[in-house]
């Protein structure tokens, strides 16, 4: 009976974040696959977990997955986990989870933390319909699709870092107008977490005053639908029968 992989959340900030179950989960497995063994250490002394450790990252994760396979077939249990948050939400995790279900290996996702939530929900941005957009190409592509972007309805949410925020809030403002609501939410769950909220442009002004730091999600409002105006097809009768009471 081959073995399940269980893709587990891990705290984007703060520690006291993981849950009871993802915590049982890593004590149980035969393995962890790491994005950086390092990181997860952290996490993993914190709770008491031994669990034996593999790196598993994006620049060796197609060399890695046969491997993997072949020892879920054989009937071991395995978790991923990324440095912060949800693996396969910007970090590596897709390929392994797309391979699995090809293999008829059982992929168990946890629920648990990621970091656009929390900076969605505190822009005061419409959350009820938005699109996550992650990390914007840095070069090739990046100004198409921005420009696609200008007429999406939806509320957009984009992963960024603080060196590149500023250029990135720029070059929206110019795309998208600077009178364009949006947000910039930093180190979410940490000490320091801090959302500032404004126009695009002002938050532009904002962090060329403030050097950003840490952990960055962007949230920028989608454009206003133009709403045909609303035409009235009975007021050519009514025009005439206003004409008729005027005679009168």
């Amino acid at each position: 009976m081959s073995g399940r992989l269980y893709i587990v959340p891990t705290p984007v900030g703060n520690l006291d974040d993981m849950t009871p179950r993802a915590v049982q989960v890593l004590q149980q497995v035969s393995i962890i696959l790491a994005e950086d063994t390092r990181t997860s250490a952290v996490l993993m002394k914190h709770y008491g977990i031994t669990t034996p450790m593999r790196s598993h990252h994006k620049f060796n994760e197609h060399d890695a997955v046969p491997a993997i396979i072949e020892r879920l077939q054989a009937g071991d249990d395995m978790a991923l986990v990324s440095d912060a948050g949800t693996p396969g939400i910007s970090d590596p995790g897709f390929l392994l989870s797309r391979e699995c279900r090809r293999a008829g290996i059982v992929v168990e996702t946890l629920p648990g933390a990621t970091a656009f939530v929390p900076a969605l929900v505190n822009s005061g941005l419409p959350c009820d319909r938005f699109v996550f957009e992650g990390f914007l190409p840095q070069k090739k592509g990046r100004a198409t699709r921005l420009e696609q972007l200008k007429s999406q309805e939806r509320t957009m949410v984009f992963y960024e870092s603080p060196m590149r925020l500023l250029k990135t809030l720029q070059q929206l403002a110019d795309v998208m107008g600077g009178e364009r609501e949006a947000s910039v939410s930093r180190e979410i769950s940490k000490i320091h977490n801090t959302t500032h909220n404004g126009t695009l442009a002002e938050l532009v002004d904002y962090f060329t005053a403030v050097e950003p730091r840490g952990e960055i999600v962007i949230v920028v409002a989608g454009c206003e639908q133009q709403h045909a105006a609303k035409v009235d097809k009975y007021a050519r009768f009514k025009h005439k029968a206003a004409l008729a009471n005027d005679d009168e």
